[in-house]
């Protein structure tokens, strides 16, 4: 039962919170708690709202991002992540898939777990449920697992960062490989540096991309060919961002305050997140799922961290 039992206050106190993380100290660990802390209390007022806004202000905000980018230093990191990219997308499938047999997770519900640790978290499930006809609740499982690590991810790979004395371009690689969602990458990422922050993101969204061979893939394996594969087209515009700043520097005076918008926005997607993990969320996921995703998540953190160290 939740604390907060009086109809309107909890849309009264959402709101209240959302103003908050929008203020200038707020950081996206803070605001990330803040919306867990609200989500124990209260009974979302809105959650459809708050699914809709989370995708669409995270969209938003990562191409915001691209007006703090060079498109040549980019395409170099990009090229950079290439590698790393192809051989842990690949492992973590497998690895997945060996988790399954040996867990007896349902197939649908391991494939999106898999695929979220694998390639962008949130964005992938999203994109790959309706390519495998996945119902609502191998939806959900795969969901809340995903952003259950995504929200621990956020506090302690900063410090683990810190700890082996990671540079930044060592750091945003780092991010954007073993973190699953996008928000968490970049709000991880933020909280290093600027460089691991420009980082992160590109490799990210690179990693974004292979959702389109993925789902492919996933149409032929669960015989879903005709299924609408839906593609990340926001990344185009994130590469126009990129563009524009390289090559028109009129918009220069203006970056600044583009980029304060651009954090903001993600500081707030970090609080929709978070208002929506309450206990019952935890709950629902269940053990063996919860379980792969752990599983997954240490070991291509782990292996990521090892070979970057190496590098």
């Amino acid at each position: 039962m939740k604390l907060i039992q009086h109809p309107s206050f909890p849309k009264f106190l959402y709101f209240c919170c959302a103003i908050v993380c929008l203020l200038p100290w707020m950081s996206p660990p803070l605001a990330l708690l803040l919306g867990i802390f609200f989500a124990q209390i209260a009974d979302h007022p809105l959650p459809v709202f708050n699914q809709k806004a989370t995708q669409l202000l995270l969209k938003i905000s990562v191409v915001g991002l691209g007006f703090g980018m060079n498109v040549y230093t980019a395409m170099k990191v990009g090229m950079e992540g290439f590698l790393f990219t192809i051989v842990s997308i690949t492992s973590i499938l497998g690895f997945g898939y060996l988790l399954m047999k040996l867990l007896k997770i349902n197939p649908k519900t391991s494939f999106l777990i898999s695929a979220g640790t694998a390639i962008c978290g949130g964005s992938a499930i999203a994109a790959l449920s309706p390519v495998m006809k996945a119902n609502e609740k191998q939806i959900s499982v795969a969901l809340g697992t995903v952003f259950i690590l995504n929200s621990v991810a956020l506090f302690i790979f900063p410090v683990i960062g810190h700890i082996f004395n990671l540079s930044q371009t060592q750091f945003g690689m780092w991010c954007a490989i073993a973190i699953h969602d996008t928000s968490s990458v970049v709000g991880a990422a933020s909280k290093y540096g600027n460089e691991a922050l420009q980082i992160a993101t590109t490799v990210k969204l690179a990693r974004a991309l292979w959702i389109i061979p993925v789902a492919l893939g996933t149409a032929m394996l669960f015989k879903t060919a005709k299924a609408k594969i839906q593609i990340p087209y926001f990344i185009g515009l994130f590469v126009m961002a990129m563009l524009a700043n390289t090559y028109f520097t009129q918009i220069h005076p203006w970056t600044p305050y583009l980029l304060m918008a651009s954090k903001a926005g993600l500081t707030l997607t970090l609080f929709f997140i978070g208002s929506g993990l309450s206990l019952a969320v935890i709950k629902s996921v269940g053990f063996r799922p919860l379980l792969q995703g752990v599983s997954l998540w240490l070991f291509i953190s782990m292996a990521a961290l090892g070979a970057i160290l190496i590098i």
